[in-house]
């Protein structure tokens, strides 16, 4: 069984759309687009097929533990979340992505310097880990 297969299954099982599966992808900061995704999902013999390397069904699996569970600090119910899914594909709805208002259009600034943007620093999303293997590093 490929790669390729298993992200199938998982898609069908879990009831995901593309852009419900670049949201899980982002989770983990691993950015891909929806032609890639769906480039995944086509046949072997379709020229634009892809195989979906290891890389890609990792983050997309440890995206997945923190879409259902949630993290440390905003523990989700797995259950809820599956019934959300099948409410928005009932529906027909995106189920997390929300409509916005439609906006004005900005004034236009005189051509000048660029405006600096300062990195936001980002917490992460998961906490470290630190792994005791029975060695005392002090002894």
């Amino acid at each position: 069984m490929t790669n390729n297969d298993i992200f199938k299954k998982l898609r069908v099982a879990l009831q995901l759309r593309d852009d419900q599966i670049v949201e899980i992808l982002e989770l983990v900061d691993f950015r891909i687009s929806k032609g890639e995704i769906g480039n995944f999902f086509r046949n072997a013999d379709h020229p634009k097929f892809m195989e979906c390397g290891d890389q890609v069904l990792r983050n997309f699996l440890n995206g997945l533990v923190i879409h259902l569970r949630g993290t440390k600090e905003n523990p989700k119910n797995p259950m809820e979340v599956l019934a959300q899914n099948k409410e928005a594909v009932k529906a027909g709805g995106k189920s997390e992505v929300k409509a916005k208002a439609p906006q004005k259009p900005a004034a236009k600034k005189p051509m000048g310097k660029k405006p600096v943007f300062k990195a936001k620093k980002q917490e992460p999303v998961v906490e470290k880990i630190r792994f005791k293997n029975g060695k005392n590093k002090n002894a």
